[in-house]
């Protein structure tokens, strides 16, 4: 097995093991990246337990003695051809950024198809915490400390929607007709056309909308978010999108995620009343973190609410394409038209409320 050390920019050096894990028979492969990670471990004593909260990719917890009493490390193996439109390197570099600044777990190793990273200690975030206001102000503070984190520690600060959103079409584009797989009954495919057409409306739009360009996390949905009852704290984890963005779009895409991924319900979006009381958390927390003034008055909430309601749009039209994507190369077992129906059709259904909303 090859071990390498790599320089990340300024942060710390990033440590590779030449080792690929099998999807379908993973411990051997496992038990060779704890044999240089965990040599205290004996082979025969570890435990490796399966997560299956991922729709992208592979994620097992590996521990000697007890899950919830000793330590654990995380291995997680990419999905199939998420090669394509992910940007591993930065991934990583964006889990030692937030490592650095107390935002996120310590990554240990990469390897040939996957990563190795330290257990956030916690609870994966459900509906009912989500809307409890003592969690989603801490969810909201959390965003602000994050989006606080400057520019110089990771490079190119422009906002990546736009080529993100341009790689992901000229894929789908690319790409044979997705196969009928993982859905129970036939489901009609969001019309690539209509996407199009959408995607060229929003982007003539939200670029007049001076909405910051901050560090985000761009993938805040329920499973992405660890809540440590004991510590009154919670953590982001799953950094594969995390990157500079607008700020509107951030908090927005997580807006969406109010909705479910299962069985997507609009209804669920967060009432004009609970987003009020999140946008005063994060921008006292925003401001605060800058070195600022924390007051904020309704002027600014309504502010960042209308940049909030518009910049989700475009969030709808972001995951239709990924789950595009995922329905033709993707092995988990999730129906990944039906869900990208469900965002198409979510999408329509708020743009007659948010597009071209003006200041109440």
């Amino acid at each position: 097995m090859e071990m390498k050390r790599y320089p990340n920019d300024g942060c710390c050096e990033r440590l590779h093991l030449d080792v690929c894990v099998d999807q379908h028979t993973p411990r051997q492969g496992i038990l060779e990246l704890l044999m240089k990670l965990r040599p205290e471990w004996k082979p025969e004593d570890i435990h490796i337990k399966a997560f299956t909260e991922g729709i992208t990719n592979q994620l097992m917890g590996c521990y000697v003695g007890s899950l919830m009493q000793d330590p654990v490390l995380l291995v997680r193996v990419y999905g199939q051809m998420t090669e394509l439109f992910m940007d591993r390197d930065k991934e990583m570099e964006m889990f030692q950024v937030l490592h650095k600044h107390g935002c996120g777990p310590e990554l240990y190793c990469s390897f040939t198809n996957g990563i190795c990273y330290e257990f956030v200690k916690g609870v994966v975030l459900d509906d009912t915490l989500l809307r409890q206001p003592s969690v989603y102000r801490l969810i909201a503070t959390e965003m602000g400390k994050i989006h606080s984190i400057k520019s110089g520690e990771t490079g190119n600060s422009s906002p990546v929607l736009w080529s993100r959103l341009s790689q992901f079409l000229n894929l789908v584009q690319s790409s044979d007709a997705p196969e009928q797989q993982k859905s129970s009954a036939h489901v009609e495919i969001p019309s690539l056309k209509i996407i199009i057409k959408e995607m060229e409306e929003l982007k003539s739009h939200l670029t007049l909308i001076n909405s910051p360009v901050v560090l985000c996390h761009n993938d805040l949905l329920t499973k992405n978010v660890i809540y440590n009852q004991e510590e009154g704290a919670v953590k982001f984890i799953d950094y594969e999108y995390a990157d500079f963005n607008y700020q509107a779009y951030d908090i927005g895409n997580h807006f969406n995620e109010f909705a479910g991924i299962n069985n997507v319900d609009s209804s669920l979006y967060p009432s004009y009343e609970l987003q009020f009381d999140w946008l005063t958390a994060y921008l006292e927390s925003f401001k605060w973190f800058n070195g600022g003034n924390s007051t904020v008055t309704k002027k600014e909430v309504l502010e960042l609410y209308v940049q909030v309601c518009q910049f989700s749009l475009v969030a709808h039209i972001f995951w239709c394409l990924w789950a595009l994507l995922q329905a033709k190369h993707s092995t988990i077992d999730f129906d990944f038209q039906r869900y990208a129906m469900a965002r198409f059709n979510y999408y329509f259904e708020k743009k007659q409320e948010f597009f071209g909303m003006k200041l109440p």
